[in-house]
C-alpha cells in the first residue's frame, strides 16, 4: 500500500452515519480545521494512535462492501477494551477510486462505541460494480492504514476471472503468520477464512514438539474481556493486518472461536457441569462480530448469531457460507475417530434443518457457473481402517453421514453446474472427488473438495509423497495430501477453476517464502479434481519414516 502523509486525509464534517459522494476533483489538502487535535483527544483520554489493529473489508456485493476497524491504543489490555476510554468516538471514513487516495467516492462518520469494543462497521453501497476501491479511517490527527476492497460483478454479468484464496487455523503460539503475509502479496480479489481464526487456550496448554514460539496473553477465553483481548492479540500481528488490508474477506467460524469441538449448546466436555457455557457462547459471538468485517445482519442476539449467508460474485460464482457449529447435533460416540452407529442416524444433522433447507433452496435457485460451499470440516469420507469397519472422524461430515447425503443429493437433483466444497480444520492440504456412494469407488463423481492446510497450527509440519499416504490408499477418491503450512490460491474462470496449493516451509521462524506444492484443475461440468502440477519432494522438508494414519490424526487434532 502506498505511503500517505497523515495530513492528506480529507475530513468531510458529515454527521455520524451520513454518506456523501464527493466529486473526483476534490483535492486532498490539510485536514478540516474543526477536527479534534491530539491535545483535545488526550484531554478525553485518547493519548496515542488507536489504529493498532489495522483495517478490513468484507462481504462484498455488486454495489459495495463492509469496511471495518477497531480502536485500541493498548491492544492487550486485560479488560479487553484496548486501553480506550469508556466513551464513544466519532470515526471519519473515506472510500477512494484510486490507490493514491485522490478520488473520494464515499465518505462519512461512524461511531466507535465502548459497548461494541470501539469497533466500526460501515456498509458502503451505491458504488459501480466490478471495481477496485481503497479506504481508510481517521480519528483526530490519527489516520489508519489503507485497505483495498472490491465490488463484485453485476448479478447478470460474469465479469473477469476471479482470484480467490482460502485459509483456516491460525494458532498464534505455534508459529508466525508468514502465510498471511505471503497471501497479502498475492493480492487476490477475495479471501475466505473457514474457521479457527483464533484459539481459546491459555499459554502452555496447546503445545507443539520443541515448544511454542510465542505465547497467548491472558487466561483461557471465557469472558467478553478475554475474547476481546485474544482477538486484539491476533489482530495486532502485522502479517494478519496485511492480509486483511489486501482484499475483502468472507468469514465463518469453526470451534476455537468459542471452545474446542463445541456443538450447538454443548461444550467440549459436557460431562463437566458448565452452567456458564451460554454466557461464554454469547461473549464469544459478540467479540467475533466486533472483530470481523460483517454486515448488520450478523449482529449477535444473545446466544444466537446469523452467520450462514450467500454471497454472489455475479454469474461467475455463488458462495454459500455455512455454519456447521451453531446448529449441529453433538458429535456421536464422543470426539475423535470412531466406528460409530450414531454417524449414520438420519435424524442427526451438522447444519440443522433450517440451514439445510436454505442451502438446498439455494442450489435449486442458482444460475451460477460455480456453486462454492465455504465451510469448516472435512466433507468427503475419510476412513482410516482398511478393513470392513468405518473408522472416521465424528467431528467432520463423516459423523453426520445422512446430512452429507441429503446435501450432496440436493445439488445433484438441482443439477448444480459445478459444485465445489472448500474446507479448513485439518491442518493439511487435501484434494478429493466427492461421491454419492463412497463404498463404490467406480461410482460417479458428483463434486470436488479442496482443503486448505493451517496458517500456523501444528508448527512447521513436513513434506511427504502423497502417493504413500495411507488415507489415499484406503480412500481412492482422496487425490492429494500435504502437511506443510500455507493457503490455497484459486483462479475461477468460465471454463475452469485452478487451485494452487501454496506452502510455507517454516513458520516456527519468520520470513519463509511461499511456493506451489501442487496444482489441481476442476473443469466446467467435469466434477472431480485433476492434478496438473506436482513439485518434486524436498528431502530437507520430509519426515524420516513412513507416514502412518496415527501421524495424520495426531497432526490435525486441536485438543491439547
Amino acid at each position: 500500500m502506498p505511503h500517505l502523509d497523515r495530513r492528506s486525509f480529507l475530513v468531510t464534517g458529515l454527521a455520524a452515519g451520513a454518506v456523501a459522494t464527493i466529486p473526483a476533483s476534490a483535492a486532498l489538502a490539510d485536514p478540516d480545521p474543526t477536527a479534534e487535535t491530539a491535545q483535545s483527544l488526550a484531554s478525553r483520554g485518547l493519548r496515542a494512535d488507536p489504529f493498532t489493529l489495522g483495517v478490513a473489508s468484507g462481504d462484498p456485493d455488486h454495489s459495495g462492501f463492509v469496511i471495518w476497524t477497531r480502536l485500541a491504543v493498548q491492544p492487550l489490555a486485560e479488560d479487553g477494551m484496548g486501553g480506550m476510554p469508556a466513551r464513544p468516538f466519532p470515526v471519519q471514513w473515506q472510500v477512494y477510486a484510486d490507490d493514491r487516495c485522490h478520488r473520494v467516492v464515499r465518505a462519512g462518520v461512524a461511531t466507535a462505541a465502548p459497548e461494541w469494543g470501539h469497533s466500526v462497521h460501515v456498509e458502503v453501497d451505491g458504488l459501480p460494480s466490478a471495481r477496485e476501491y481503497w479506504y481508510r479511517f481517521r480519528v483526530g490527527p490519527y489516520v489508519s492504514p489503507i485497505g483495498r476492497a472490491l465490488t463484485a460483478p453485476h448479478l447478470l454479468s460474469y465479469g473477469g476471472a476471479l482470484s480467490m484464496a482460502f485459509v483456516s487455523c491460525a494458532q498464534y503460539e505455534h508459529g508466525y503468520f508468514t502465510s498471511y503475509g505471503r497471501l497479502a502479496e498475492e493480492r487476490p480479489d477475495l479471501i475466505l477464512h473457514l474457521g479457527d481464526y483464533q484459539y481459546e487456550y491459555t499459554k502452555n496448554t496447546y503445545t507443539i514438539p520443541g515448544g511454542n514460539v510465542r505465547d497467548h496473553e491472558g487466561p483461557e477465553t471465557e469472558t467478553l474481556a478475554g475474547y476481546r483481548q485474544r482477538h486484539a492479540q491476533y489482530k495486532a500481528d502485522l502479517d494478519l493486518q496485511a492480509a486483511h488490508a489486501a482484499a475483502p474477506w468472507l468469514v465463518v467460524w469453526d470451534d476455537h472461536e468459542l471452545d474446542n469441538n463445541w456443538a450447538g449448546e454443548v461444550p467440549e466436555k459436557p460431562e463437566i457441569p458448565q452452567p456458564d457455557f451460554p454466557a461464554r457462547r454469547e461473549a464469544a459471538f459478540r467479540a467475533y462480530y466486533e472483530n470481523m468485517p460483517l454486515r448488520r445482519t450478523s449482529i449477535p442476539r444473545g446466544v444466537d448469531m446469523q452467520l450462514y449467508r450467500r454471497v454472489r460474485w455475479g454469474r461467475m460464482a455463488t458462495f454459500h457460507m455455512l455454519d456447521t457449529r451453531q446448529y449441529r447435533d453433538d458429535q456421536g460416540c464422543g470426539d475423535g475417530y470412531r466406528d460409530c452407529p450414531a454417524a449414520v442416524d438420519p435424524a442427526r444433522s451438522i447444519t440443522g434443518a433450517e440451514q439445510e433447507r436454505w442451502l438446498l433452496k439455494g442450489f435449486r435457485d442458482s444460475r451460477a457457473q460455480w456453486d462454492i460451499l465455504g465451510q469448516q470440516v472435512f466433507f468427503a469420507q475419510r476412513d482410516n481402517d482398511a478393513g470392513p469397519a468405518k473408522v472416521t472422524s465424528m467431528d467432520a461430515w463423516d459423523g453426520y453421514v445422512a446430512s452429507r447425503q441429503r446435501i450432496t443429493q440436493g445439488w445433484v437433483d438441482a443439477e448444480v453446474r459445478n459444485p465445489v466444497v472448500l474446507t479448513g480444520d485439518v491442518h493439511a492440504h487435501w484434494a478429493s472427488d466427492l461421491k454419492l456412494d463412497y463404498d463404490d469407488p467406480t461410482g460417479p463423481t458428483v463434486g470436488s473438495e479442496l482443503v486448505a492446510t493451517s496458517i500456523s497450527t501444528g508448527g512447521d509440519g513436513a513434506d511427504s509423497d502423497p502417493a504413500t499416504h495411507p488415507f489415499l490408499a484406503i480412500n481412492p477418491h482422496l487425490r492429494f495430501y500435504n502437511n506443510q503450512r500455507g493457503y490455497v490460491l484459486t483462479k475461477i474462470e468460465h471454463d475452469r477453476m485452478t487451485a494452487d496449493f501454496k506452502v510455507v516451509p517454516r513458520v516456527q521462524v519468520p520470513g519463509s517464502e511461499a511456493y506451489t506444492r501442487a496444482t489441481f484443475v476442476i473443469e466446467d461440468r467435469v466434477p472431480g479434481v485433476q492434478q496438473t502440477y506436482l513439485r518434486p519432494l524436498d528431502p530437507a522438508l520430509m519426515r524420516t519414516r513412513q507416514m502412518t494414519v496415527e501421524d495424520t490424526t495426531a497432526w490435525e487434532t486441536d485438543r491439547p
